[in-house]
């Protein structure tokens, strides 16, 4: 036996052959054998964009009062903390009604790292060992056997659904602020059901545990940024454990809330369709990073980048495949530098692909010597924070043609980023954000909700590792 369900559902986990799971499924009574799946993970300013600031009286904010009284139940990789997103200044006792408990563990002591904010926190990972075939090993995995966050997706999720209101954030000095959750009052029921290994796993039977355990624990609404692996489950489909323990929650009165996922942007990639889920994508906000590139005939042209290092002043720049290299020498995901024509100079590189080829780049032209990377690709309402303080610039491809064109008299200076808020823009659907309709429904077109995200500040796994995510997530009102 791996668990007991009986809280909002009767059922069990357990251990069988496929001929044994055969046997029950036919025994009277028995409603449904379902095997048990693994699902994947799916992170400032959001809040004064969407109408939401605390300075305006007669706002949604002000009339839920910040979330008071709320129960948000996070399923997720678990919590920092420490973190001061989850401090509890100012919050009165814990709701009576609260059945849920905090429960100790390796690096994780209930006592103190339980407050009035984080109000509940346990973890589940019989579930998931039952597929993974071996015991978890906290050093060699990088994980903790309790409800400590080792991923830093979970201590993301809840400080943004729920985080109390931190002043005077900023990564490297940029969006400077105060950061807050979209219910900074209401309090936080961790409930860690994903684990830090093979890249983020969540356990089907683990995560209907913890549907059972919540719905005894009394939380109002639950927290999921979690979906299946593409192609995705029916959302029908016994194997899904979203789908499943979501509609007990929600039979029992518990809103739950889940992302749309991050595999955008393709029509039918959005998950979490089934009709009593609400499922939210990622939009942009008003807020950007402009960042200046002088050429030597003195036009500049604006990127987008996160640096904040010394202006880099008038130096050379180099387009690998013009020193003769091969044709794909100037394709950032292939870098092939002659480090004696870049040393002390900026590069300019193309790219198709999208997200972390930034760093990767930037750190392939750092070793070579270069002083600066000008990065052209489509945007992808996403900025990558590259080596600190090397200037990694992202321009689109029409921006990117322009330096190219100009190379031939190649001067350039890059000057250190700005932050600009109140840009005339509606928000939208970030480019990453999935869409749909429904793969296995298409008459269910989904997302329901638009919500905050780009670019978002949200307290990590410790103060000092703030850093600039991305979230497709829920956010309760």
């Amino acid at each position: 036996m791996v668990y007991s369900y009986k809280h909002g559902f009767s059922g069990f986990a357990a251990k069988l052959t496929e001929s044994q799971a055969q046997q029950l499924a036919e025994l009277p009574g028995v409603v449904h054998v379902i095997p048990n799946s693994l699902h994947k993970l799916q992170t400032t300013r959001s809040w004064d964009f969407l109408g939401l600031s605390p300075q305006s009286p007669n706002n949604i904010l002000h009339n839920s009062k910040m979330g008071d009284g709320v129960i948000i139940g996070v399923f997720d990789t678990g919590i920092w903390p420490e973190s001061k997103s989850f401090g509890d200044d100012g919050l009165g006792p814990v709701p009576s009604r609260w059945k849920g408990i905090c429960i100790s563990g390796d690096k994780f002591n209930a006592t103190t790292n339980c407050n009035k904010k984080i109000i509940g926190a346990r973890s589940y990972i019989d579930g998931f060992l039952a597929e993974y075939g071996q015991p978890l090993n906290s050093s060699r995995d990088r994980e903790y056997l309790s409800p400590r966050d080792a991923n830093g997706h979970g201590t993301h999720t809840a400080s943004t659904a729920g985080g109390s209101f931190v002043g005077n954030v900023s990564f490297r000095g940029l969006a400077t602020g105060t950061v807050r959750g979209g219910a900074p009052r209401a309090r936080l029921a961790i409930y860690k059901v994903c684990w830090n290994i093979l890249g983020g796993q969540c356990a089907a039977a683990d995560m209907l545990k913890a549907f059972d355990d919540a719905i005894h624990d009394g939380v109002d609404v639950l927290s999921l940024s979690i979906g299946s692996s593409i192609p995705l489950f029916s959302d029908v489909d016994e194997r899904d454990g979203i789908a499943t323990g979501s509609f007990h929650a929600v039979a029992r009165g518990i809103a739950v809330v889940c992302g749309a996922a991050n595999d955008g942007p393709s029509a039918y990639t959005v998950h979490n369709t089934a009709p009593w889920i609400l499922s939210v994508a990622a939009s942009t906000t008003d807020r950007a990073f402009p960042t200046p590139i002088t050429l030597g005939n003195n036009k500049t042209l604006l990127g987008q980048a996160l640096f904040t290092g010394k202006e880099i002043d008038f130096t050379g720049l180099v387009y690998p495949e013009s020193t003769g290299l091969d044709s794909t020498a100037g394709s950032c995901e292939a870098l092939k530098l002659d480090k004696t024509s870049v040393a002390g100079n900026v590069v300019l590189c193309f790219t198709s692909m999208a997200r972390q080829i930034s760093f990767i780049a930037s750190t392939v032209v750092q070793e070579a010597g270069g002083v600066g990377l000008i990065v052209a690709k489509h945007p992808r309402d996403i900025l990558t924070s590259c080596v600190a303080d090397f200037p990694c610039i992202e321009v689109d491809y029409e921006i990117g043609t322009q330096i190219l064109f100009y190379i031939r008299n190649p001067l350039v200076k890059l000057s250190p980023t700005k932050t600009i808020v109140g840009m005339p823009v509606s928000p939208k659907v970030a480019y990453f954000s999935s869409r749909g309709p429904s793969s296995i429904a298409p008459a269910i077109l989904k997302v329901r909700f638009n919500t905050h995200c780009l670019i978002n500040l949200a307290l990590g796994r410790a103060q000092s590792e703030l850093a600039l995510l991305t979230y497709t997530g829920p956010v309760p009102a």
